[in-house]
């Protein structure tokens, strides 16, 4: 952490011994803990309903008389009830980066702050727009693709299970590739890259975002194409705020130039003509 000439020192003047960063450090987990519990009590009963809306843009598309399946025992009462709890944190993500803002913030300076907490209020809305772009744009494409390629005379049941686990994974996939302007904005401001740099290298960063929609997505064109567009156009977005966030160059310090002997000399001479001289009355 750097301090600029200007900068106001981090709140409390006194340094908190270790011991008492652990217990507020823990008192912070609690409270978190403590809301994504309460939040995940409120959803258990609408768990099964939950779940059938999670699961509509999939049973649209299935073929007349097909429906999702369970192949384990426990998990038609097990996976309603993970989808809530994954709810629930997303649900209290807000407070559980508030806590995490509260934690730090009193380590950071002024100029420090007002930079960081723009930042993390737009990655949680981000991941939130991620999600939700995954869920009404991206799902019905995919699985109207993948449910009508599916060969003559093979019936489409998808166990429930496997289900959550493969949108939960195109939720994250989403919403983590929608943070791309924040990762962007913290690599120009920590000086690791500058904006001109990242516009020299967009045709690498285009071909890079496919390749990262080729890994996270289903094996077809749709899905990985349509995270592939948004993160580049995302990327254009970061370069452009990142300008905002750009260090701005130091000064240059004149450099030293060690004296000449003539000009020592010069210099001696004055000192002791000063000291031999007698005092004025």
């Amino acid at each position: 952490m750097t301090q600029a000439d200007n900068s106001v020192p981090p709140e409390g003047g006194d340094e908190q011994p270790f011991i008492s960063h652990l217990v507020e450090l823990r008192d912070r987990l609690l409270r978190v803990v403590l809301v994504v519990v309460v939040i995940f009590l409120g959803l258990t009963p609408f768990a099964n309903w939950l779940f059938s809306r999670l699961a509509g843009p999939l049973t649209r598309h299935l073929p007349e008389g097909s429906s999702m399946i369970a192949i384990e025992v426990a998990s038609p009462f097990f996976t309603p009830f993970k989808l809530a709890m994954v709810i629930a944190i997303f649900a209290a993500m807000p407070y559980i980066l508030y806590q995490a803002w509260a934690f730090i913030a009193p380590g950071l300076y002024r100029h420090e702050r007002m930079r960081v907490f723009p930042l993390l209020v737009s990655s949680t809305l981000l991941f939130y727009l991620g999600a939700a772009f995954a869920y009404f744009v991206v799902f019905p494409l995919v699985f109207g693709f993948l449910t009508n390629t599916a060969p003559e005379g093979v019936a489409v049941m998808t166990d429930i299970s496997r289900y959550l686990d493969f949108v939960l994974t195109l939720f994250f996939a989403f919403g983590i590739a929608f943070e791309v302007p924040v990762a962007t904005v913290l690599l120009v401001w920590t000086g690791a890259v500058t904006p001109e740099s990242l516009r020299a290298k967009r045709a690498y960063i285009i071909v890079g975002a496919f390749v990262i929609g080729m890994l996270l997505t289903p094996p077809d064109i749709i899905s990985q194409t349509l995270l592939a567009v948004p993160m580049w156009l995302l990327f254009e977005v970061g370069v452009f705020m990142s300008t905002r966030f750009a260090p701005t160059p130091e000064q240059p310090h004149e450099e030293y130039e060690p004296m000449s002997e003539q000009d020592m000399e010069r210099e001696l001479d004055n000192i002791e003509q000063e000291e031999n001289r007698p005092p004025q009355p």
